[in-house]
């Protein structure tokens, strides 16, 4: 029998709230999931992929993937994945390439942390970007946040020397935390110098969850760091 009293199911740091699926988000995850969509059986080779060698942008939790489309067609020259586990967010992200004709992204549809561990390549990534994940806001849940050490340290071995990881929250005890778990971490350095917040970027669109956060007077804080 099996032994259900030693078996702990893994944390998880986010919820599937499905919502409403598009008759067009339908179509898209049938008919352009399996041109943009990536599987979880293998390393990805980022080369052989995209056809080039381009700088690789790892966006963890792209929502409904709007500002990954603008990003990714206002940089050509570079290439994008994206992880999200809503499936009408995907199915929008999915819309948005085929009408931009933007062909500089791939998608995974599977937890973050599966996708780091068995499908990204050490040492492969230019930049990854964590924008607005969930904040288990109840200090019960802060167990749930994505950005605990052993994830940083996951982050670590993927990123190139000198890649940066760009993060950035509208709930200010997460943006404490975030602090404080990278200032621990020894393979980075803030380049905004310890214990400060990075001005936002002109390149980062301001996303639906950052303009939900303003419409409810929360502060937006990023956060650069720079693998050493």
């Amino acid at each position: 029998m099996p032994d259900f009293k030693n078996h702990t199911r893994p944390i998880r740091s986010f919820v599937k709230r499905e919502g409403r699926m598009t008759r067009a988000q339908q179509r898209a995850l049938e008919e352009l999931l399996p041109r943009y969509g990536l599987g979880t059986d293998t390393l990805i080779d980022p080369v052989a992929m995209f056809g080039r060698s381009a700088p690789l942008t790892l966006e963890i939790g792209f929502g409904n993937g709007e500002s990954l489309a603008i990003m990714a067609a206002a940089d050509p020259a570079s290439d994008f994945i994206g992880i999200e586990v809503h499936r009408p967010g995907v199915g929008h992200l999915l819309l948005e390439l085929e009408q931009r004709d933007i062909a500089n992204v791939r998608v995974f549809t599977v937890d973050a942390v599966e996708v780091l561990e068995h499908c990204i390549p050490g040492h492969s990534l230019d930049r990854v970007l964590l924008l607005f994940p969930d904040p288990w806001p109840k200090k019960r849940h802060h167990k749930r946040r994505i950005v605990q050490p052993d994830f940083i340290r996951q982050l670590a071995r993927k990123l190139v020397a000198g890649g940066i990881l760009h993060m950035a929250t509208d709930w200010e005890n997460y943006a404490e935390h975030m602090l404080e778990t990278m200032h621990a971490a020894p393979e980075f350095r803030n380049r905004a110098g310890v214990g400060n917040y990075s001005p936002h970027p002109a390149w980062r669109p301001v996303t639906k969850f950052e303009r939900r956060g303003q419409r409810l007077g929360h502060g937006v804080r990023d956060l650069v760091f720079e693998r050493i």
